[in-house]
């Protein structure tokens, strides 16, 4: 039916920037049976009226790795397909107007250091030298990125097209997908079976094995229609291009983030452009159906403030006439970072979208992350910041994504601080003692809709978070959290640990066969391990304890269940075994510290000796007048068991401890003494310091591997490492200036050079000073070769001496667990 094939290899759905870039990367890659399917024209939407602006750097080294793909590629793709794209590299710059956006902004810089990304410091003079136009009055100094620039979106897009279509991919505009076909897979899964659409000469299907969803501000709409959770909405994004400005020539990008604005020169005029405080979400009633190259309504009173500033730090704009004020939809996500990669929900369905107004930067190196884990079944690199297995799948309520959005547009230019909370949309999920906990003095910070205890406030203390670059208002509650684990004993409310139930005849050869470490132990037994891809990188890290000879318990991290999920269900076979979600039915009571057997000694008549009760046991104990498995882990690096209690005795079994702990000095911990303490104990945080591209040796984490077992996944890349020797080391650091603060993304400077990043940092109040960890490069080199090194951490500029060890510098034996 007009040229529409009926079957293909992957169809691609939508004409954005996006669509158009995994058309052609797919087809680049020897995928010449792809069809696009465009509802309308190319480039409707959001990409034909989005900025184009090229910045390189962005919040880590892959997600600059992408966007200095996308860079490169728009370079080139004028030559290859004849279609001009507009690029031009004429730099970037960023002022700032305070001190502690000069902060951010240096601390930027260093990350561009890491990344190879060309940066320089200047001047307030020196940023008036380069943008006369530029009132600097205020400015405090700024960075220059030579290496990036702005282009033409939709020729961006168009070029990207062509080439998709000259490497055999077919672009078809005028047909709407109107369903996601599907039948069943292997384990019981859903599997993608092609696209029904809506074409000028009626419907028809396409029969395809791999489905992605490039529908931008409409994916959400399409993947709900499959059960696939695609969070995101539209906002209104404002800008205005003046009248041509005589002599106005082609000039850096320029950002001034404290007045939320950005500037560019384009033939001759001056473009204003925004990201507001508080936006305003768009579409909440659904997306008209003709909707194309549509604008929306202008807002002067909203736009307001921001021309005012605009017309104080740019004169011209108390002069020149205003030729355009356009008003256009673009999605945003409920954590500013698009999604993309295969959606758990169902097996070969595939997503690329919500861009968060970075589309353009973003789509070029998206596309060819996104076809290369396609065609191969593996991403290139880590994409945890963007991987749509992050998303939540309450975060499809319509109500939550409306008023979340309001904020997240506007965090793009607000301060980029340490710890900084989303205040919108919050309470959705909560622990059954958030009620208890906020009236002692808890602060919750949120992670995948949790409500979490980040840190108790003193009676009388303000209960909000003051940021700064340097020690926020609560590192002294931090410090007291901490040094009563180290010293007597605390609580955690750790609710949030995502739990796995995996049970049935198989469950424990399946496990045994994800999973690097034996699982094959006595009931009771807990083993912490990690599941590993076939690089030997890290998908994920959790403990394992092992409830019955057919049933098993897998706790994970909060942030990654739904990755974890489907890590388990995809590579479920024909096992006879059954996974289950069970995180909300059980609390997690952690009590630590050296008194941590005194207190379950005062709540429980159950022996808690280490003869009966050993480190990495599980036992069930009475507590008070109810029940809890207690599990002897920790993750603070002391004496202590974490109580999994039910959730309707949890209420009940805190106040035991609570009234028990009286006497013993019993304090609540939050998650920043949580974190403080393991990264002292040099525990790794999957997502920061080990990913799916981080080898499981090179982390440190050999003792967990059995390769005496029978074959299990990444077994050959251990092999293989085993036999050439580690390129790398995990190695913990501290700063011995205890002034100084560590996040992470500070750089690791080995002998006066640059050799990576700080992959996570706390301050180590036991120690004495900021704790980071990060890789070093050793081929060939013995540990006392890399511990002979000269090490600093790069601190905004600043280089400042740290002490380097292989071991945890905190209890390196760990004896304190096992007392």
């Amino acid at each position: 039916m007009n040229g529409i094939p009926e079957r293909a290899r992957a169809v691609v759905i939508g004409g954005g920037v996006s669509g158009c870039s995994v058309a052609y990367h797919l087809a680049k890659a020897g995928w010449t049976d792809v069809v696009l399917l465009e509802r309308r024209k190319l480039t409707s939407g959001t990409t034909w009226h989005a900025a184009g602006l090229i910045g390189q750097l962005r919040a880590n080294q892959n997600m600059t790795r992408l966007a200095k793909y996308s860079a490169d590629l728009y370079a080139r793709l004028e030559a290859e397909t004849g279609v001009a794209t507009g690029l031009k590299r004429v730099g970037s710059m960023t002022v700032a107007l305070t001190e502690d956006r000069m902060q951010e902004i240096l601390r930027q810089a260093t990350v561009a250091r890491i990344f190879g990304v060309d940066v320089t410091e200047i001047t307030p003079d020196e940023v008036k030298v380069m943008y006369p136009h530029l009132n600097t009055e205020g400015v405090i100094g700024g960075v220059h990125l030579p290496g990036d620039g702005q282009c033409d979106p939709a020729n961006i897009a168009m070029a990207l097209a062509k080439g998709a279509r000259m490497a055999g991919a077919k672009v078809i505009e005028g047909v709407k997908v109107t369903a996601v076909t599907e039948g069943p897979a292997a384990g019981g899964r859903r599997r993608v079976t092609g696209v029904d659409y809506l074409g000028a000469d009626g419907p028809g299907h396409i029969v395809a094995d791999v489905v992605i969803n490039c529908g931008g501000m409409w994916g959400r709409d399409l993947a709900a229609a499959s059960g696939v959770t695609l969070p995101l909405h539209a906002c209104e994004h404002f800008y205005l291009i003046t009248e041509p400005v005589a002599g106005l020539s082609d000039m850096p990008v320029l950002r001034v983030p404290d007045e939320c604005a950005y500037y560019k020169t384009d033939a001759g005029k001056m473009m204003l452009g925004a990201f507001e405080p508080k936006a305003k979400p768009w579409g909440m009633a659904g997306i008209r159906e003709d909707f194309e190259f549509d604008t929306l309504p202008e807002d002067w009173e909203h736009f307001g403030p921001i021309l005012e500033d605009a017309a104080n730090r740019m004169p011209m704009f108390q002069t020149a006439g205003i030729h355009t004020f356009f008003n256009g939809p673009e999605s945003f996500t409920p954590d500013d970072r698009y999604y993309l990669g295969p959606a758990p929900e169902i097996d070969g369905y595939w997503v690329a979208a919500g861009y968060n107004s970075v589309g353009i930067v973003s789509s070029g190196g998206a596309g060819m992350a996104l076809a290369e884990w396609i065609t191969t079944g593996e991403a290139p690199f880590d994409l945890w910041d963007v991987d749509i297995r992050r998303a939540q799948p309450f975060q499809k309520n319509r109500r939550y994504l409306h008023d979340r959005v309001t904020e997240t547009l506007g965090l793009l230019y607000a301060d980029h601080y340490p710890y900084r909370q989303v205040v919108t949309a919050r309470g959705v999920r909560r622990t059954p003692l958030h009620e208890h906990l906020s009236a002692r003095g808890a602060v919750f910070g949120e992670v995948a809709g949790w409500e979490r205890a980040n840190w108790f406030a003193n009676p009388g203390q303000e209960r909000e978070y003051r940021y700064a670059w340097g020690r926020q208002n609560w590192f002294g509650n931090q410090k007291a959290e901490h040094m009563a684990v180290r010293t007597g004993v605390g609580l955690f409310d750790m609710s949030s640990f995502g739990k796995i139930r995996v049970e049935g005849r198989d469950a424990c050869d399946f496990l045994n066969r994800i999973c690097a470490g034996q699982m094959d132990v006595a009931p009771g037994r807990i083993v912490y391990t990690q599941m590993l891809n076939a690089r030997g990188g890290i998908e994920s890290d959790l403990t394992v304890t092992r409830l019955s000879e057919r049933a098993y318990m897998l706790v994970v991290p909060g942030a990654t269940l739904q990755r974890d999920l489907a890590w388990l269900r995809r590579h479920l076979a024909d096992e006879f075994v059954v996974i289950t979600d069970v995180t909300a039915a059980e609390s997690v009571l952690c009590v630590m510290g050296p008194k941590a057997r005194d207190l379950m000694r005062r709540v429980s008549p159950n022996d808690f000796s280490n003869e009966a009760h050993p480190f990495a046991t599980m036992r069930e104990v009475e507590v008070g007048y109810g029940l809890a498995r207690a599990h002897r882990v920790t993750y603070v690096g002391e004496l202590g068991w974490e109580l999994y209690v039910s959730a309707d005795q949890t209420a009940h079994v805190f106040g035991a401890l609570e009234e028990a702990g009286a006497e013993l000095g019993l304090k609540l911990c939050g998650l920043h003494a949580l974190d403080s303490c393991r990264i002292e104990k040099g525990y790794r945080h999957w997502g920061h310091d080990i990913t799916d591209e981080d080898h499981v040796l090179e982390a440190g984490l050999g003792f967990a591997v059995r390769v005496k077992k029978p074959a299990f996944i990444g077994r050959d890349a251990v092999l293989r490492v085993q036999e050439e020797g580690l390129k790398r080391r995990m190695v913990q650091f501290r700063v011995t200036d205890p002034e100084v603060m560590l996040f992470h993304n500070e750089a690791i400077v080995r002998d006066g050079r640059i050799v990576g990043p700080v992959t996570s940092a706390n301050y180590g109040h036991a120690l004495g000073g900021a704790i980071g960890m990060g890789y070093v490069p050793c081929a060939g080199e013995s540990e006392a070769e890399v511990l002979g090194s000269r090490y600093e951490i790069e601190v905004a500029g600043r280089r400042c001496e740290a002490e380097a060890s292989l071991v945890p510098m905190y209890d390196p034996k760990s004896e304190r667990i096992r007392a």
